[in-house]
């Protein structure tokens, strides 16, 4: 009953082989590989237009990193209030792009309203020196909340994004759940709708550590190979990366997994429908559950086993929780099964 994080699952075990596959042997180093290339040509493949890939060790370097990208004196990224950037990166946004800050934009269930966007972006008035300057605008897909930007909401956000000018990133950590959330195509839910660039994220889905940064325009990575190795990012047995995402694109890997994980989640929420100690904060759309259960109904859960994380509720639904009660994420898997999750409910 291991619902604490996707970051806790293992690695799928064709993604393992590719990794075994790859150990032989000799292969060119710094991703210039034959496998590298091919791996590169798959993601353009995907996305249905040349793309610029690189690949890193962590999401939260694939999102500094791409801010860094972009960065501007005095620059403000905008972000949701709760965004992993702004929450859950210990500065590392701020730090790699060289002091920009997080602009926080509120809006519900983890996705920024386009109105209160627009309206915080207004603040910064051109050529006014002291408050800073616009830089970038970031939405997360899924988001924090486990909730899905709809291809309308995405297309909200790059409307005020082009309007002023600015580049519009996408923290793609679970990027194939929110996918067939949508059942989109990546272009659809990237590119064709104004995302400049990716953080795509594989470690979450059942790679062993997989993350890369895609610049659907490649002239804007021209320079990106160096903050990559001033960053202490670029690997040198890259095809050790290359080898997890071959695998993990083959035959629809990536999609099963996330569709998986969903499903999990989804039958999770479904039974959760029948308990009178726990229920949903709000509806989720992939793998991320946010439940209200009473304090003691939660701590014997976790003495029988059960493992999962105590969350801070969003600021603007606490008044929904009673003083008896607590709010907790459960997240599954690729690796998660059917009894897990009857198993909880038995419990619960």
């Amino acid at each position: 009953m291991i619902f604490s994080s996707d970051n806790w699952a293992g690695a799928h075990p064709r993604i393992a082989e590719s990794l075994v596959k790859a150990a032989g042997g000799f292969a060119a180093a710094y991703g210039t590989s034959d496998l590298d290339k091919k791996v590169e040509g798959l993601f353009s493949e995907l996305f249905e237009r040349e793309v610029a890939v690189f690949f890193v060790g962590t999401g939260t370097a694939a999102n500094s990193l791409a801010f860094a990208s972009v960065s501007k004196p005095g620059g403000h990224v905008f972000c949701h209030r709760e965004a992993h950037v702004n929450a859950d990166e210990c500065n590392a946004p701020e730090f790699f792009s060289l002091g920009a800050r997080m602009a926080a934009v509120d809006g519900a269930f983890g996705k920024m309203d386009a109105g209160k966007l627009a309206a915080e972006i207004g603040r910064f008035t051109p050529g006014v020196v002291h408050s800073g300057q616009p830089m970038a605008i970031t939405l997360t897909q899924a988001t924090e909340a486990g909730t899905v930007y709809t291809l309308t909401e995405i297309e909200a956000v790059s409307t005020i994004a082009r309007r002023h000018r600015l580049p519009l990133h996408m923290d793609g950590a679970r990027f194939a759940n929110a996918l067939v959330a949508l059942d989109t195509t990546p272009a659809e839910m990237t590119w064709k709708r104004g995302v400049d660039i990716l953080s795509f994220g594989a470690t979450k889905n059942g790679c062993w550590c997989a993350e890369a940064l895609v610049f659907f325009d490649p002239a804007m990575a021209e320079g990106f190979p160096y903050l990559r190795k001033r960053s202490a990012q670029l690997f040198s047995k890259t095809r050790f990366v290359s080898a997890q995402l071959e695998a993990y694109f083959e035959g629809g890997l990536w999609l099963d997994m996330a569709r998986h994980a969903n499903a999990m989640a989804a039958r999770l929420a479904e039974g959760l429908k029948g308990s009178n100690s726990a229920r949903l904060g709000w509806a989720a759309d992939a793998n991320e559950l946010f439940v209200i259960i009473e304090r003691s109904r939660a701590k014997a859960l976790m003495d029988q086993g059960a493992v999962f994380y105590d969350w801070h509720p969003p600021r603007d639904m606490a008044h929904e929780i009673g003083p008896d009660e607590g709010m907790y994420r459960l997240v599954t898997s690729f690796a998660t099964q059917p009894d897990d999750v009857d198993r909880f409910l038995s419990a619960l």
